[in-house]
């Protein structure tokens, strides 16, 4: 296939995800539903936040405000942004249904409107996959770090198992089939090659975890609800600090 345009893609993936918006949070893997799925995700902002209390964090790719929403209830004064306005305006009315004092705007991930040093953390959630240019979106966030700020990237991998049937998601879309080549993490990446991506652009103190947790609790969902198909897909939450 040519190559397409920067923004010619961002507009294929920002109609995909608008189309989806409206049943986003009805999606598996947009919400938390469990008793276990509560304490997986209780786990992982606990580990990644270590302790830091009252920060300006800002949730890339926020989609309906599922990230935001959570460290906004832990006393973080939170900010979501994502290229979909049918997402953002959705997280803002998530955020006002909840009285929850928050901020939603469009923007481009790669490309943040915000100036350096304005953030104590970043986090991001499945969104490398879906960029472009997916290292300079790593600068990018990691420019408006404060000294000692810190990156998160919750992410994971589709399972490559071939005697599983292949589920319906967004990468099998007609959006991404149109412009898949053109993103580079589209397969995902390793845990190991994100730290690694990390300490390449400047990062400190990289550290990882597996979600098996997290892993455990959607597959046991997944069964409850009668949708599982046998797939397991590899999840993972690398962090790393700020050292300018």
């Amino acid at each position: 296939m040519a190559s397409v345009r920067p923004d010619d893609i961002k507009r294929q993936v920002a109609a995909h995800w608008n189309r989806r918006a409206a049943h986003f949070d009805d999606d598996f893997g947009h919400s938390i539903r469990t008793p276990a799925e509560r304490a997986a995700w209780d786990r992982i902002l606990d580990l990644v936040l270590a302790g830091r209390r009252q920060q300006d964090a800002l949730d890339v790719g926020c989609g309906t405000g599922f990230l935001a929403i959570e460290l906004a209830k832990r006393g973080h004064r939170a900010t979501g942004i994502d290229f979909a306005p049918a997402m953002v305006n959705l997280a803002r009315g998530k955020a006002a249904a909840s009285g929850l004092t928050m901020r939603f705007e469009e923007a481009d991930a790669e490309r943040l409107p915000f100036p350096s040093d304005s953030f104590d953390v970043v986090i991001s959630r499945h969104v490398l996959w879906t960029l472009p240019h997916p290292e300079a979106a790593i600068d990018e966030w990691h420019r408006v770090l404060r000294r000692g700020g810190r990156l998160v990237v919750v992410d994971g991998q589709p399972n490559a198992d071939p005697a599983v049937a292949p589920v319906e998601n967004a990468r099998s879309s007609h959006e991404y089939a149109a412009v898949g080549d053109q993103l580079p993490f589209l397969e995902g990446r390793s845990r190991e090659d994100i730290e690694a991506l990390f300490r390449a652009h400047g990062l400190v103190d990289v550290g990882s975890d597996p979600l098996l947790d997290l892993v455990e609790a959607q597959a046991r969902r997944m069964i409850e609800e009668g949708v599982d198909r046998g797939a397991r897909r590899r999840r993972y939450v690398v962090w790393g600090n700020a050292a300018r």
